[in-house]
Parts: structure tokens; C-alpha cells; sequence
């Protein structure tokens, strides 16, 4: 059986590639921690997981000090024993983002390495459901733009024969049910306007702006509330016609069952790196099929393109691109679809020099 021989962990500093602002934050950097590991067999296989500007040496650390040293000797094609192995090891500090980032790095970098070794693209091994994904934007929707460029990013995204865009929520409940009429109003009734409030809401006020919301038609209500408010999400997914998104604030499979068994979500939003990688990723697509919802994943378009693409109840794909300064190449897009990568692996092509340039020493 083949052998893990190596593996180490390093941190890269991407800068963010336009400003980004919802209603509890800015995008300050993405801090991405990467894991690669080695094979007695000669075989390699690369993963990584992220943060939105703080953490990013937490989750190293803990891959550095406790996770990555329980690697030597493992068999890479048992992720799933690796898997657990690693979470038991981590239980006191479960569950929670620093472990499940750091789950994720070693996760990724354990199925880049099983796709290679098959000789098979992510989307394939893991279902090969589909090939290939809609698009919705998210980079011309943030709140600090005015409603002209909100007009002129979703009739872009329009033009450009993507299905959907995103709109940030949390300027006063008039001025967010404005804006939103006017995009409304621009693009027409036939393109798909996801709205996101970033958990910056109670029940009450999230059914409050519902109300004033619908007659937009959006396409869902992101995160209203704090993510472990699951009785929160549930009233306001009763309240209101629009179907209530959440997931990217979520970090075990465990979290969504309640959602779901609850009805307090009408769209899944897991991500991969957040949920502790690509095993448990599945994991939650799954458990939404058998509840007859939808998963339209949370950033990673890089890596999301492939899990879309793999199950058979993805609806959208995010288009947030954030990784073009460590690659040789981006997703490809045709007629508002994102095309499943052909090559074994992740389906990511890595700019080494241009990762090493960005470092953190």
C-alpha cells in the first residue's frame, strides 16, 4: 500500500482583488493555508483551505504542532479513516473553524492526491453528477456600492449570460427593499437576484424586511441571523416567501441535519474549507438531497466548481475569483456555466513561483 512520507503546511497572503463589504465586515485579505504531502510511491497531492484576513497562523499551528505529524505512514486512499483519525485527535477543540480549516487543508490535499493517483478529475471520483454549473455573481453587489453600480454589475453579469447576482443587504429596510426594486427593475423578471444580510439581523427584523423584500422576487434570503441561531432561521423561513440560505458560518454535518430536520433552511450554502474538507463537503450534499434541497456553495469557486459538479442537487456556483495571483489558469465559463476541469486532481493549475513569492516566513 502507498505511504504518506511527507507533509507540510505553509501560509500565503492573497490581497483582495476588489473592495468587498457586507453588513458586519470588510474583506481584509484572504490568509491561505496550504498542505502538501508525499508518497512513497512518488505520488503528491495539494490542498488548502482559507480565512478572510485573521487566523490563518491558528489554523498553521495546529496543523504544524499536532495534525500533520499523525500523517507519517498514513495510506492517502483512506481519506476517510484519515479523516476521523485527525478529528478525534483534534475532539477538545471540536467543533469549530480552527480545526475544521485545518481538517480542510489535509482533506483536499488527500483527495488531490487519490484523483491523481486514479487518474481522474475531482467532479468524476467523487459522483460525476453533471458537467458543468451556473454561475451567479457576487462581485458587483456589495453594499458599499450605490445603486447605479449595482444596476451596472447585474446587467453586466447579464450581458455576460450568467444566470444570477448577488446584492448585500444592510443599509436601512427601505433603502435595502430600493435597491433591490431597481435592480429588479433593470435586469427584468427572468435573472435571479440572491440577496445577503450576513447574520446581521434578528428573527423579527429579517421578517420584517422579507416583507418589504418580496415583491422583488428574490431568489433567497442568505444568513438573516447568527448561524447558531437555528430557531431564528426556522421562524423566519415560515414567515416569508423567500427560501432562507445558510451554511457558510457552519463547521459539522451534524449543524445542517438540524437545519434541515427543522426546515429551517431552504438552500445549503456548505463550504468546503469551513465544513473540514472535501469528505464531510459530500457528506452534507447528500444529506440535503435526501431532503430535496438545493447546495449552492460558499466561495471557492476554484474547488466548489468540481463538488457542484460532482452531485446531482447543485443549483448555482458563487463567482468570487480569488486565486488568480497563484494560478496559471481560471475557470472556464460558457453560456453562464462553469465547466467541470478534465485534468486528475483539485482541477486547480498552481503558479508555485508565484506561491512562494507570497509566502509568509
Amino acid at each position: 500500500m502507498p505511504a504518506i512520507t511527507h507533509a507540510e503546511a505553509y501560509l500565503v497572503d492573497l490581497e483582495v482583488e476588489t473592495v468587498r463589504t457586507d453588513a458586519v465586515q470588510s474583506f481584509l485579505k484572504q490568509e491561505t493555508v496550504f498542505v502538501e504531502i508525499r508518497t512513497d510511491d512518488g505520488g503528491s497531492g495539494t490542498g488548502y483551505s482559507y480565512t478572510i484576513g485573521t487566523g490563518g497562523t491558528a489554523v498553521l499551528a495546529l496543523l504544524r504542532d499536532y495534525l500533520l505529524p499523525r500523517l507519517t505512514g498514513a495510506d492517502p486512499r483512506r481519506v476517510e479513516a484519515v479523516w476521523r483519525d485527525l478529528f478525534a485527535a483534534t475532539r477538545a477543540t471540536t467543533v469549530g473553524a480552527i480545526t475544521s480549516l485545518a481538517l480542510a487543508a489535509v482533506d483536499t490535499a488527500l483527495w488531490d492526491w487519490r484523483c491523481r493517483d486514479a487518474g481522474q478529475p475531482l467532479w468524476v471520483l467523487a459522483g460525476g453528477a453533471k458537467d458543468s454549473i451556473p454561475l451567479y455573481d457576487t462581485e458587483g453587489g456589495w453594499l458599499h456600492l450605490g445603486t447605479d453600480e449595482l444596476i451596472a454589475g447585474a446587467k453586466a453579469s447579464q450581458a455576460a449570460g450568467w444566470r444570477g447576482a448577488k446584492l448585500k443587504l444592510g443599509r436601512s429596510p427601505v433603502e435595502d427593499a430600493e435597491r433591490l426594486a431597481a435592480v429588479r427593475a433593470a435586469v427584468g423578471p427572468h435573472f435571479d437576484l440572491m440577496l445577503d444580510a450576513n447574520q446581521s439581523l434578528t428573527a423579527a427584523e429579517a421578517v420584517r424586511r422579507a416583507r418589504l423584500l418580496e415583491p422583488a422576487d428574490p431568489y433567497w434570503f442568505e444568513e438573516p441571523l447568527p448561524g447558531d441561531d437555528v430557531a431564528g432561521h426556522e421562524t423566519v423561513a415560515a414567515g416569508s416567501s423567500i427560501p432562507v440560505a445558510v451554511g457558510e458560518s457552519l463547521y459539522s454535518a451534524a449543524q445542517f441535519r438540524e437545519y434541515l430536520q427543522r426546515r429551517a433552511a431552504g438552500i445549503v450554502q456548505v463550504d468546503v474549507a469551513r465544513i473540514g474538507g472535501i469528505t464531510p463537503w459530500l457528506k452534507v450534499a447528500h444529506l440535503a438531497e435526501t431532503h430535496n434541497v438545493m447546495v449552492c456553495p460558499h466561495f471557492l469557486m476554484e474547488l466548489h466548481v468540481s463538488l457542484c459538479c460532482a452531485v446531482p442537487n447543485s443549483g448555482y456556483l458563487e463567482h468570487i475569483p480569488q486565486l488568480r495571483a497563484i494560478t496559471r489558469e481560471e475557470i472556464e465559463v460558457v453560456d453562464g456555466h462553469a465547466l467541470a476541469p478534465s485534468a486528475p486532481g483539485l482541477g486547480i493549475v498552481w503558479d508555485r513561483d508565484a506561491i512562494d513569492d507570497r509566502r509568509v516566513r
